[in-house]
């Protein structure tokens, strides 16, 4: 489906690619802001740029720091993403410099920065013009999306373009916040009259939509969330993210041909090289799925290996960290229960020990860290608090405490270390109506 007349006619186009440029932009970012990235790089793409991501072009073995130093150069634009999630002033100040450097002896390049929310800018910051996209949580659009797309195409903003952009903002942020208020009021009939509602600001970017499919899932609406991701692939052909979510929908519904069907998705998007760890890790996960099914210990390893590639290439990205080690335990013997140990200590780096306000999923972590060095009352005080943060996840609940439910049941806990547990997901039925005992 083609971009919108209305934003087409106001967007300008990718510069033309001469001389040795192979990109029309390089994406350097930290994997904790992967997911808006990803969005990012799906966007681009729509508009019609060749973008670099280095773990969509980047095979293993590879060289990475001489890769991704070949693909700066011959791009015409470098993006640096960073927000107060990155914790890595450092990797900030390098990246700032090259681009710097690149902007300063190459003919033709542009570098922007990009911030993703209201962490205090870098010192760079302040001497250059940034787009800021902290009010697009969810990923790209809107007035600031147009703002960057004319910055890379090395144009000032025409008074129409920039009206236009300041009227996309505000459609694009109330578009947000209203799906925001119908998760957490947990009304999935809201979530698709406004997707079926079809304005702009959904027709421009995947991300709303994808917003909205993940809060059905969310909702244990699995099959609306299914039927909005599929109308997303039709809209966004090129776009990664709505294949993932329509594949995890899939697991998660788990009717008869639903898992193959997850995997032929993930399949093709691991051949054709979307070996990011968001791939990888749902990958991951049906092949968890699959092992349930199936008791082969073949499919066991499987899911683990994707889980542990996805942390390898990655090493800061905290979920495939955790799901490897919790594979590891479930795998068992004493070679994969020291690689359980090690992979939850690495992970135990990224995340902390306390509850992270308002993020359920890195605070589950930490739960799920403690469970696996058998520290029960530690886990059973983090699960409870990523719970209360999040009530209206119960599709999320489900999934930790199911995890939770396979780990207990190699772990071996006391009846009163398990008890404490289990209180933390009193609302959801006990391991064995899981299927888990």
């Amino acid at each position: 489906m083609p971009l919108p007349t209305e934003w087409v006619q106001h967007a300008p186009p990718p510069r033309s690619l001469t001389g040795n440029d192979q990109w029309n932009v390089f994406l350097s970012y930290r994997s904790i802001n992967r997911p808006w990235v990803l969005t990012l790089y799906d966007v681009l793409r729509e508009q019609g740029y060749k973008v670099f991501l280095d773990q969509v072009v980047l095979k293993p073995g590879d060289r990475l720091i001489k890769g991704l130093q070949t693909a700066l150069e011959t791009s015409q634009a470098g993006v640096l993403i960073w927000s107060k999630k990155t914790g890595d002033s450092d990797w900030v100040q390098r990246e700032y410099e090259t681009m710097e450097t690149l902007a300063s002896t190459k003919r033709g390049f542009v570098f922007i920065p990009v911030r993703l929310d209201t962490g205090e800018p870098p010192l760079f910051a302040r001497n250059r013009i940034y787009v800021d996209f902290s009010s697009y949580p969810d990923g790209p659009n809107g007035g600031e999306l147009m703002r960057l797309l004319y910055g890379l195409a090395d144009k000032p903003m025409d008074d129409a373009a920039a009206r236009f952009a300041t009227d996309q903002t505000e459609i694009a942020q109330e578009e947000s916040e209203k799906i925001g208020a119908a998760i957490a009021n947990k009304d999935g009939d809201r979530l698709l009259a406004l997707f079926r509602q079809n304005g702009l600001a959904w027709r421009t970017s995947s991300s709303l939509g994808c917003k909205a499919a993940q809060g059905l899932t969310d909702l244990g609406r699995d099959e609306d969330a299914i039927a909005v991701l599929t109308q997303l692939e039709t809209q966004f052909p090129k776009a990664v993210r709505p294949k993932q979510l329509r594949a995890l929908a899939l697991a998660r519904r788990g009717k008869p041909g639903d898992l193959a069907a997850a995997q032929e998705i993930l399949g093709v998007l691991y051949a054709r090289g979307e070996r990011d760890p968001e791939t990888l890790g749902i990958y991951g996960r049906t092949w968890m799925d699959r092992y349930a099914q199936s008791g082969n210990a073949a499919d066991l390893e499987q899911s683990r290996d994707y889980y542990a590639e996805a942390f390898k290439g990655a090493p800061d990205d905290y979920y495939t960290g955790i799901n490897a080690a919790a594979k590891s335990v479930l795998i068992g013997g004493d070679d994969n229960l020291r690689r359980a140990a090690e992979y939850a200590a690495a992970v135990q780096q990224i995340v902390g020990t306390e509850p992270r306000a308002g993020d359920y999923w890195l605070t589950a972590t930490i739960g799920e860290v403690f469970l696996i060095q058998k520290k029960y009352a530690d886990a059973a005080r983090i699960y409870k608090a990523a719970v209360a943060m999040a009530r209206s996840k119960e599709g999320a609940h489900r999934s930790t405490w199911t995890q939770a439910c396979r780990l207990l049941v190699k772990l071996a806990p006391t009846a009163e270390e398990r008890a404490a547990v289990r209180a933390a997901f009193s609302h959801l039925p006990d391991c064995a109506a899981l299927g888990v005992a």
